[in-house]
């Protein structure tokens, strides 16, 4: 078999950081997105908060059926560049100019404001999907060899961290540098840079990075019994859904730490520390999360990091007081947590090869699309909760009440611990750790 003529090799250094910049490419638009969107729509541009959450949620769950064609796509693709590497190619372009176009709302009408954001918005969504969802599909297509997998995961969560670190830390600084006062501009600039950037980054993944296990060009089933065996597949299960509840906690963070810091904690500046902590985080991770799973493996060692994270997030409210307390507690939170984002990529390209035991197919590209669906619909459905939260709040940038205070507080804390916990009972049901071909599952 192919899987068994590169499950040994070793793949070089420049493929490894291209794989995993890949993910700086696609992730940098998207976090800057999550992080600060629903700050600017709401307090630079002036759009209800209630408008926006509906445009998040509404425009993610229409991915429900654009991924799952995307990745029909994927699998039916056969070019010169292989399966997954022309999408690399041919949407860089596009999808950088509209990560620009959604910081870019003109002064018209609010109807008018409302409907560009909706579009450009989608559209940054729909050109994600037709990136990233390749990019999950490369891994599984790079190596057979799970100690090689690993590696990859943990260098796209360099990759991600980078994406973090420049699209949360440096954001805030950058608009006030090149806004000079005005947020606008200032976004509008910092958008700017970051899709070039990402161009870059993306661009070196479609060069670098090259395809060694794909399925015979003929062997295509036909799509509704492809997802229906998607359906029966318990580790693309426990994948989605715990790649669900991950995003929905990381959109809801992203989207209301601005606010826990100005309007909670009362302190701005927080904001700068809080949100990079977890893209630092996830470096550390990257390079120590392999050899910790590789011992305990996926479910054992993730159950005892959402178990330690959730309580951590419990002991913050208790240490608002204490600025040094409250950052330390937070930050070892994140370092806990972001060892499982290690976890879910090597699990999503696991998806893979229990789906080619069970059912004798690898359909890469539409067990892909699955996890990105519940990636995407995740970081929306934690950002517009928080949108929500706010308009049900009445919430005035101008002039906040403590009711509006403590649902932002709790809602924080809780939410965390909550989806922590619900995490931990998903992937308790992970089928492939020890000898997963030899039982029944």
């Amino acid at each position: 078999m192919a899987e068994a003529a590169v499950a040994g090799q070793r793949l070089s250094l420049a493929e490894r950081l291209s794989y995993g910049f890949g993910d700086f490419g696609f992730s940098l638009a998207y976090n800057m997105a999550s992080g600060f969107l629903l700050y600017y729509y709401t307090n630079v541009v002036g759009l209800p908060a209630t408008a926006v959450g509906v445009i998040f949620l509404t425009a993610r769950l229409m991915d429900a059926v654009i991924d799952i064609l995307v990745g029909i796509a994927v699998d039916r693709t056969q070019s010169r560049w292989g399966r997954t590497r022309p999408y690399f190619l041919f949407t860089a372009i596009p999808y950088a100019i509209m990560s620009v176009a959604v910081f870019a709302v003109p002064d018209w009408g609010l109807n008018a404001q409302l409907v560009y954001a909706f579009i450009t918005f989608k559209a940054l969504g729909i050109l994600m999907s037709l990136g990233s969802i390749p990019y999950t599909a490369l891994m599984p297509m790079m190596t057979a060899d799970t100690g090689e997998r690993l590696k990859l995961s943990g260098m796209r969560s360099v990759g991600t961290s980078a994406s973090v670190v420049l699209g949360t830390a440096a954001t805030l600084p950058l608009v006030g540098l090149f806004g000079g006062g005005d947020e606008q501009r200032g976004f509008l600039a910092v958008a700017a840079l970051f899709a070039g950037l990402a161009l870059i980054a993306v661009l070196a993944l479609f060069r670098n990075c090259r395809e060694r296990i794909t399925a015979p060009a003929g062997d295509r089933p036909p799509v509704l019994p492809v997802i229906g065996e998607m359906l029966r597949n318990r580790a693309w299960i426990v994948a989605f859904l715990s790649c669900l509840f991950y995003f929905i906690r990381f959109g809801a963070m992203m989207a209301a730490t601005p606010y826990l810091a100005i309007d909670v904690l009362g302190q701005p500046w927080l904001i700068s520390i809080m949100l990079p902590a977890v893209s630092g985080t996830l470096l550390l991770s990257a390079f120590i999360a392999p050899p910790i799973l590789a011992r305990t493996g996926i479910r054992n060692g993730c159950l005892g990091i959402f178990a330690v994270s959730a309580v951590l997030f419990l002991l913050l409210p208790l240490a608002e007081q204490n600025t040094t307390l409250f950052l330390a507690i937070y930050i070892a939170a994140a370092l806990v947590t972001s060892l499982t984002i290690t976890a879910a990529f090597t699990m999503i390209a696991g998806t893979v090869d229990y789906h080619e035991w069970k059912h004798g197919t690898r359909n890469e590209g539409v067990l892909s699309a699955g996890v990105s669906l519940a990636t995407k619909v995740g970081m929306a459905i934690g950002s517009a909760g928080v949108a929500f939260l706010l308009g049900w709040v009445d919430y005035q940038p101008d002039a906040v009440t403590e009711v509006a205070r403590q649902a932002i507080r709790w809602s924080y804390y809780g939410g965390a611990a909550v989806l922590l916990a619900i995490q931990g009972v998903v992937v308790w049901f992970w089928p492939m750790d020890g000898e997963w071909k030899g039982s029944s599952a």
